[in-house]
């Protein structure tokens, strides 16, 4: 492992640490501050539970003991990896969210790929060519105005209920993931797009553009094998930070769509006030931020080698 990797990972980990423990604690403050009585909320789900069964999971779950120890356990319990029982289901709160995981990473990966690769196309034909670049914006505006359950309706409207091309709810294979992923990737290919035109655009003024243009080379070749290189960085950020936002909040579209996943889970954590599946999720959501944002420094450096000398 070269010296820059090494210190490049000591420096990542210093920095999910604390990112992780915020989040943790964060979970746990915010559990012991909402109204009511956790143990009648888990001894009771539905119903009203007895004195003796609200003492009965006051004892089990260490309730009685002082807030210190119980938050010194919640955070040992979470260093080994136990995220504890769901009140609500009684598994295991990791066996709850990997059923549903598998299923919120094809939805977000599949959209930021669609995003991607439409962003790509727009901004190398409209970068630096005025008509074409006002026509793309108009239309990426009017995109990023539109609230996403909304562009959903409409594509369910259209190719579901009038064309039959796709299915209208569930998870039935790709056909059922089409509407859903082009409802997310419009507005991140908006945005996408937008960022990585002005890049393109900034590398198209430089000197370098002039040197191969009179070298021989076309404009296509110009924007395709030379600016896209100086254009790409600010790109792998927003896309990153795009990704982790869609693992922890996929929640609206698979509403719409009647879609399991993550955000289905979420709701109902939430609806039900299990505790230990929202802590789950919240933690779950803060450590792909690390990862994904971990990456993107990663790949910045492997892009990029000069950056491999920078201490920050």
């Amino acid at each position: 492992m070269s010296w820059w990797l090494a210190r490049w990972l000591l420096r990542r980990v210093t920095f999910a640490v604390p990112v992780l423990w915020g989040a943790a604690t964060m979970s746990f403050v915010g559990l012991h501050l909402l109204p009511g009585n956790l143990a009648a909320t888990i001894a009771g789900g539905t119903s009203a539970p007895t004195p003796a069964q609200i003492a009965y999971v006051t004892r089990e779950y260490g309730l009685d003991r002082p807030l210190a120890e119980q938050y010194w356990s919640f955070l040992w319990n979470l260093v080994r990896g136990d995220f504890g029982q769901s009140y609500q289901l009684n598994l295991p709160v990791l066996t709850v969210i990997g059923e549903q995981l598998a299923a919120s990473l094809q939805l977000a990966l599949g959209a930021v790929a669609i995003a991607l690769a439409v962003a790509l196309a727009v901004a190398l034909a409209t970068a630096g060519r005025p008509r074409a670049r006002g026509a793309a914006r108009a239309a990426e505006l009017l995109f990023l105005s539109t609230p996403q359950f909304w562009i959903g309706i409409l594509l369910l409207a259209v190719f579901s209920f009038q064309l039959h091309w796709f299915p209208v709810i569930g998870n039935q294979g790709v056909r059922s993931l089409v509407l859903p992923w082009i409802t997310l990737a419009l507005p991140l290919a908006s945005v996408f797009a937008i960022t990585f035109r002005e890049g393109l655009e900034r590398a198209l003024e430089q000197p370098f553009a002039l040197t191969v243009l009179t070298r021989g080379a076309t404009d296509w070749r110009l924007r395709q094998r030379h600016a896209v290189r100086h254009a790409i960085l600010p790109l792998l950020t927003v896309s990153g930070v795009a990704l982790a936002q869609l693992l922890g909040g996929v929640v609206v579209i698979e509403e719409v769509f009647a879609r399991q996943g993550i955000g289905q889970v979420t709701v109902t954590a939430v609806e039900d006030r299990d505790f230990p599946v929202v802590t789950g999720i919240v933690v779950l959501a803060a450590l792909a931020f690390v990862v994904i944002n971990s990456v993107v420094d990663l790949l910045y450096r492997i892009i990029d080698p000069r950056l491999r000398s920078e201490r920050s």
